[in-house]
Parts: C-alpha cells; structure tokens; sequence
C-alpha cells in the first residue's frame, strides 16, 4: 500500500472511530426518554444489577424506634384477622395501635408513658439519641452481611421524615417534622463508599399527620388514605426532592400513592435521574420493575421480577419484645433466601435498629452468619439465574433448589446430609461433566442411578445449613 493510501485509509479509521466513540459517549449521556404513561415506562428495562443482586437490607427506623414495642402475636401475618389490627406485631404502627381501645399497645403506652403522653413527642428523644449513631459502621455491617444494596425508610406513615425536608409539613410543629440529621443523606453517602446501592422508601399512601385515623377495622384501611390536592403537592414534592437530591438506586413507595399526586410524572422524571435505578409495584399503577410480596414466598420461578420484603423477626420497626424465638432461625433464613432467588426472586431482609442506631444483638448474629455462608456459598446467588426447575429433593428427603450461570447449574441443598453421599432425584450432570462443592476445590465422584445421581461427599467440608454443588458444563433433567 502506497504512503498516500496508507494515510487515507488511516483517516478513514481514525474518523470512524472518532465518530463511534462520540455517538457512544452522547448515548450514554442521552438515556432513553420516558413519557409519563404506562406504555412508555413498561418500556424500561430491568437492570442487571437488581437481577443479580439478590439480598437487599432494609431498614425501619423513626420515632417508633423509640417506645420500639408491639405484642409478639400473628406469626403467620394475617393481615385480613380483624385481631391483628388490635394486635398488630408492627412496631412502626405503634402511633396507630396506641390508639386502639383496649390494645395491648395502648396499655403499654399508658403503663411507660402516661396516658396523655404525645407520639410526636418522640421527636425530641429521636434527635437526642441519633446523635449516637455511626452510618459507617452499619454500612459495613450491611456490606458483611453479603448484601448487595440498601432500603432505608426516608419517612413511614406517621409523616416524620429522615431527612431535612424543604417542603414544610402544615400539620407539625417546625422541631417535630424531621430528624435534626440528614440520615437519609449519610446512610447514602456511607453505603455507596461501600459499593452498595442506596434506596429509599416512603410512605405516599398513609400519613397520619394529614389523616390521623387511627385504623381500627378493615374498612378503614382505605379511609386514612390522604387524597387531598394539598397532600398531593406535598407528596409529589417530597419525591422530588428525594429524587433530586439523593438520586436513590431504589424507589420504594409503600400503601398506594394519593390519587391527586402524579406517580406516573414522577416515575418518568425518577427515570431521567436516575436511568438504572428500579421502581416497586405500590404506587397504585400499573408500571413497576418488579413485584414486592410482604412475608409471603411464591410457590414457582415467576417471570416477573420480585423481591420479598420481611423482618429478621415479625416486625420492622424495632420490638424490645421480641427475642430469639421470634426471629428467624439460622438455617430458616439461609432457605429462604435460597428458594427465593430460586424463583427469580431477591430477599429485602429488614433490621429494626433502636433510637441511637444500634442493632439489636439477635438481628446482628443473623446478619453474621448469613455473610458467612455467602462467602463460601455466594457464586450460587450472585448473577444468577432460575433453571429449568426451582425445586427438587434428595432421595434421603432433603429439599433442593436450584440456581443457573453461564455454563452452571447449581443445586443447592436445604440441609446437611447425615452421611459421606448424596442422592439428588431427577437431575444428571451432562456427560463429561464435573461437580464441585462450593468452599471446596477437587471435583466430587459421582455415578449415574438410573434417572438419579448418587454424588460422593468423601472429605469435603460439611459446611452449615445448606450445601451448593456446581454442575460445570451444566446439567439435564
């Protein structure tokens, strides 16, 4: 090739780059426009770092964490029992159970407070003891635990707000709308220096500063509900500012959203600032990135994303009453994170933390344990996919979930069998295949049992309330 040539072709290729690079860049920096409608926002697409993430903390923190008391009742969370309104596990409900006649909240409010003793209140004790609080240290907490990201309640149903909002609530005295710190700004800026994700919850549906309630039936479930113009204004601005000023990875609304507020709007605008952020499915719309079932499991892999919400116990907010009955065993919640990630699931497991921040001890060896067995375990988890199937069992009775990645499938085993062998049913590697158990680096023996395989543990490490096994090369029904 001539000089000249040479040169021309080199042009060409330096101003082809040039222009690719140019229309990548202005693409990156143009995301996608979305309308205020449905259509346009089912537009937006779920982003990998939602789907592999898996384990998301949330957290319920407020002037309940104060009084931090409920009765320990309704284990299965009945939330259509007439009783469990009276006696509602819910220590973030303690304002409206308080108010009930006859709950064992209010007797307990009466007995420790005074019967004339005001929630809001609260707020002076709130701000003294935050004062207390290290969002570093929970952060890391959070990052240890194997968690992936972050759901902090930026304001529940009693209308307090976490951070110093600049839209001023019209029902409260100045020094009891919000916390003296902005918490929702230093809890984010402590999780992201941990390379989590930060997201935010609020309360849209209920605010019993604009209707008090209390709610003391069903029916009144949709009777507090705020529809105002005046409390629109107010709602939409307060997610705004969320929005603008926090940029949340997470848009977690709660209750429904007033129908005199513009949810759709702000969906589209929530977008714009924030293109891979995800949107839940309680605005009282259409549109949202994924489903959020409260203390409720699904039965099979469900084609649309979810996320179960939960408390390491039966309620959110802080409950001195609660002890290690209450919360959830060890090996319990290892299974339940491994089935719901089974099934196209994440887990939003939820600490309550006490006024000044600390978290309760049992909370805290649960979140301990659980990043210990994602340590060796994770790979299983983490950007991973459903199979062909989310359940199956051993030929010994343990259940067994499963998970896939790129050229893996793993089975992961609800339990620790009691000998030197396993038997899973209905499952064989592909021919050529190996099997490795997680934590442990030489591939197991294995031999085929008609439609079963019988896999040889040998002297692989036990390991603690569920076993992973990786398929390399995958595997066949």
């Amino acid at each position: 090739m001539g000089e000249n040539a040479y040169r021309a072709v080199l042009s060409f290729v330096l101003g082809f780059s040039i222009v690719f690079i140019a229309g990548v860049a202005a693409q990156a920096q143009n995301p996608a426009h979305y309308e205020a409608t449905i259509e346009s926002l089912d537009r937006h697409p779920l982003p990998d770092w939602y789907a592999d993430a898996k384990l998301g903390i949330f957290i319920h923190w407020g002037l309940y964490s104060v009084p931090g008391w409920a009765p320990v009742s309704h284990p299965e969370h009945d939330f259509a029992n007439q009783d469990y309104i009276k006696n509602n596990p819910y220590a973030e409900w303690y304002y409206n159970s308080m108010r009930i006649e006859g709950s064992p909240t209010q007797k307990y409010h009466r007995e420790k407070y005074g019967a004339d003793y005001d929630y809001y209140n609260f707020a002076a004790i709130f701000d003294r003891e935050i004062q207390k609080w290290d969002p570093d240290a929970w952060a890391k907490v959070i990052k240890e635990a194997g968690a992936k990201y972050v759901v902090l309640t930026s304001k529940h149903h009693d209308g307090f707000t976490l951070w110093p909002s600049t839209t001023p609530n019209p029902t409260l005295p100045a020094d009891r709308q919000h916390a003296s710190r902005d918490l929702v700004g230093e809890l984010t800026t402590a999780v992201r220096k941990q390379g989590l994700r930060m997201g935010l919850y609020y309360s849209g549906g209920y605010d019993w500063t604009f209707v008090p309630g209390p709610i003391r039936v069903s029916e009144d479930y949709e009777k507090v509900k705020p529809e105002s113009e005046a409390y629109g204004r107010y709602a939409d601005a307060h997610v705004r500012e969320l929005i603008n000023r926090y940029k949340p990875a997470l848009l977690w609304n709660d209750i429904d959203y007033p129908k005199s507020g513009h949810p759709l709007q702000l969906m589209a605008e929530y977008y714009a600032a924030v293109p891979d952020g995800v949107i839940d499915n309680r605005f009282g719309v259409k549109h949202s990135d994924f489903t959020t079932p409260e203390y409720e499991t699904l039965g099979k892999i469900n084609a649309k994303k979810w996320e179960e919400c939960r408390g390491l116990g039966r309620s959110f907010g802080y409950n001195r009453a609660e002890r290690e009955a209450e919360t959830i065993a060890p090996a319990e919640l290892i299974h339940l994170l491994v089935d719901i990630v089974s099934k196209n699931g994440n887990l939003l497991l939820d600490i309550g933390p006490e006024a000044d921040g600390t978290i309760p001890a049992v909370q805290l060896e649960r979140l301990k344990l659980l990043g210990k067995w994602m340590e060796q375990n994770g790979e299983a988890i983490y950007g991973t996919r459903p199979w062909n199937r989310a359940e199956g069992e051993t030929k010994e009775g343990i259940p067994v979930r499963f998970t896939s990645k790129g050229p893996y499938v793993y089975a992961i085993l609800l339990g620790i069998p009691k000998s030197g062998s396993v038997t899973l049913k209905s499952v064989r590697p592909k021919k050529g295949s190996e099997i490795y158990l997680l934590g442990y680096n030489q591939p197991l023996a294995w031999t085929e049992q008609g439609e079963d395989i019988q896999i040889d543990l040998g002297s692989a490490p036990a390991g603690e309330y569920a076993l992973a096994l990786r398929f390399v090369d995958g595997a066949k029904e």
